[in-house]
């Protein structure tokens, strides 16, 4: 095992990041969203955060764990497998949230080593405004394509879906995303590095997907209004490319504990799957 076991359950300190609003709306720019709660003050009580920008808000801290040398994460191996984001707040401009990291649990497996990352993140009132579990495999030496679970086709279900949506990923949403969530991984930005490590070219960064999902949602399901949206969870599945034209698909499921539960599934062309077991949470 390369990755170091014995640092499973460690608590890093607190990252505090001053949220400012010009932060906010470059990251709804950034996966071409133009709701007007990021950018109307008037719009239902006063400009919040998206949702997903609990991404930027908690990056320092994911950051000083994948980069902890005791740790020994081999980050041109490091894929992101899925992302589970919990919402109990909206982030206004001008909140201080300060947020921490702990290694959750680290696991081997046939195409590498799973590590899982827990995200808390809190206002300056002592609120929690979310809860993210990460979870990356680094690949083995061996594996040097798309890792083994990401190879099956997408689930098909015989139930009508309520919604199918497409959206058109841009040339260059790459580098825009990476200047708003400070994820500037080079397999998002330089198709040399991106080759070398295995890959056809620049893909897109798996977080811009899911936000790009997080307007499906709030746009189709929450009447417009992102505080509705309590919970968003995927499994990454296939890369997606700059130009690239993805279709999410929602099915209704049975409401749990007052909540709205719905599962979708975005896909590329001949209906590829890029996410696999997509959750929405909704209050109602």
């Amino acid at each position: 095992m390369a990755l170091n076991p014995s640092l499973a359950g460690k608590i890093y300190p607190s990252v505090t990041t001053e949220v400012t609003l010009e932060a906010l709306q470059k990251y709804a720019r950034a996966y071409n969203d133009d709701n007007l709660s990021y950018f109307e003050p008037s719009a239902m009580g006063g400009i919040i955060a998206p949702p997903m920008f609990n991404v930027v808000a908690t990056w320092l801290p994911l950051i000083t764990v994948i980069s902890d040398p005791d740790l020994r994460v081999d980050l041109m191996r490091l894929v992101h497998r899925s992302q589970d984001m919990r919402f109990f707040a909206p982030i206004r401009p001008n909140d201080r949230i300060s947020a921490s990291a702990t290694i959750v649990s680290i696991e081997s497996s046939a195409a590498g080593e799973i590590i899982t990352i827990g995200l808390d993140a809190s206002n300056q009132q002592r609120q929690m405004v979310s809860r993210t579990r990460f979870t990356a495999l680094i690949r083995s030496r061996r594996e040097r394509d798309t890792p083994a679970q990401a190879r099956s086709p997408g689930s098909m279900t015989s139930r009508e879906p309520i919604l199918t949506v497409s959206q058109t990923i841009d040339r260059d949403q790459t580098v825009r995303y990476a200047d708003a969530s400070g994820d500037r991984n080079p397999i998002h930005l330089d198709n040399a590095v991106a080759r070398m490590a295995g890959l056809p070219g620049i893909i897109v960064h798996g977080l811009c997907t899911m936000a790009f999902t997080s307007k499906v949602i709030i746009d189709h399901l929450c009447g417009g209004n992102p505080a509705r949206l309590r919970r968003l969870a995927v499994s990454f599945s296939r890369p997606v490319f700059p130009g690239d034209i993805i279709t999410t698909i929602v099915w209704r499921e049975s409401d749990r504990d007052g909540v709205m539960c719905f599962s979708y599934e975005p896909r590329k062309r001949a209906g590829v799957a890029i996410i696999r077991d997509g959750i929405a949470e909704i209050s109602p």
